[in-house]
């Protein structure tokens, strides 16, 4: 026990946890949305439940990975349409191009719902159950830690190491879901930006798993986007949003006063 204790592990936790806080964004931003589709009573319960189930499969897929890394890497089938495309599929390649498409239409799915008419008109959706709602926060929570678990074993191969760093990753997202939550719904721009980064991951995913897969459309690679690229992207979306907010309040503060200076002068 005292091994586990060392210094070198301590070091390894602390940048486990790091890394956990990090690719943990996209998951918080995805859970902090899907449970707005449980009745509002709920979503509280289910933001808390769904990650505190997904923690729980998160390391029993660690577990898992660990001790049958090879069995995700092995080829279930192939598809080769000359010309078209050709892939090998592996569990792991399956699991990722699955989670990308399901998020890119969830991502699209709430974007056209916010340009509707019905969600001009004020009404509300007919609310999901707790269960359902649950459920694809556990599932894609499972899809996101392919990549924190992969990249953690890079660091070490310790199990206690990597479970305590999930297990404060998931105290950390508990503690800051409800604060993400109240935060999109009282600032309906950002949860816009939230969809589109959601987008964002779906498209990060997808060439993923196509790479895993070997995959080739019409002749060309599926390259996996970078993590480089991604936070790019990611840093230019913030940004244009922070200024496309900052520039509306001033256009709605200059508004105000006009109709203030009008109403002033229709009075005299």
């Amino acid at each position: 026990m005292g091994e586990i204790f060392t210094l070198a592990n301590l070091v390894d936790l602390a940048l486990l946890i790091a890394l956990q806080a990090v690719l943990g964004f996209d998951n918080l931003l995805y859970i902090s949305l899907e449970s707005k589709r449980a009745p509002i009573e709920k979503q509280k319960s289910v933001r808390f439940w769904g990650i505190v189930l997904a923690v729980f499969f998160r390391i029993v897929l660690l577990f898992l990975l660990l001790n049958i890394l090879e069995s995700f890497q092995q080829q279930l089938f192939a598809i080769n349409i000359d010309g078209v495309i050709q892939a090998d599929f592996n569990l792991h390649a399956i699991v990722v191009l699955f989670g990308g498409a399901f998020i890119l239409y969830t991502a699209m799915k709430e974007i056209l719902h916010m340009m509707s008419l019905e969600e001009l008109d004020g009404e509300q959706r007919e609310a999901k159950s707790v269960g359902f709602v649950i459920f694809w926060i556990v599932a894609m929570n499972v899809v996101f830690s392919f990549d924190s678990i992969l990249s953690a074993m890079a660091v070490t191969k310790v199990f206690a190491v990597m479970a305590t760093a999930i297990i404060t990753g998931g105290i950390l997202m508990v503690v800051l879901a409800d604060t993400v939550s109240e935060f999109l719904h009282k600032n309906r721009m950002y949860e816009v930006l939230g969809l589109f980064i959601l987008f964002l991951v779906g498209v990060m995913l997808l060439t993923e798993g196509g790479h895993l897969a070997h995959m080739k459309l019409f002749g060309n690679d599926i390259l996996q986007m970078s993590k480089t690229t991604f936070y790019f992207i990611l840093g230019v979306l913030i940004m244009s949003a922070i200024v496309q907010s900052r520039y509306q309040k001033k256009l709605n503060k200059a508004k105000q006063l006009a109709m203030a200076e009008l109403n002033q002068s229709r009075n005299t």
